[in-house]
């Protein structure tokens, strides 16, 4: 099982919201419109999680 920063996905949707995964899959994802709904339920917006649209 993998864990820690380098584990995690980072992905931007069609409007260029920025998500982080936490995906197992050996796919490379490039959209997060590209994920199962499944793996679409690992994610979290980062702009929610940091809670400005730019860091």
């Amino acid at each position: 099982m993998k864990s820690g920063y380098e584990s995690l996905t980072w992905l931007n949707d069609k409007e260029g919201r920025e998500y982080v995964c936490s995906i197992e899959s050996n796919d490379r994802k490039t959209s997060f419109e590209l994920l199962s709904e499944e793996e679409q339920k690992t994610c979290r917006n980062v702009n929610e999680i940091v809670g400005t649209e730019r860091w």
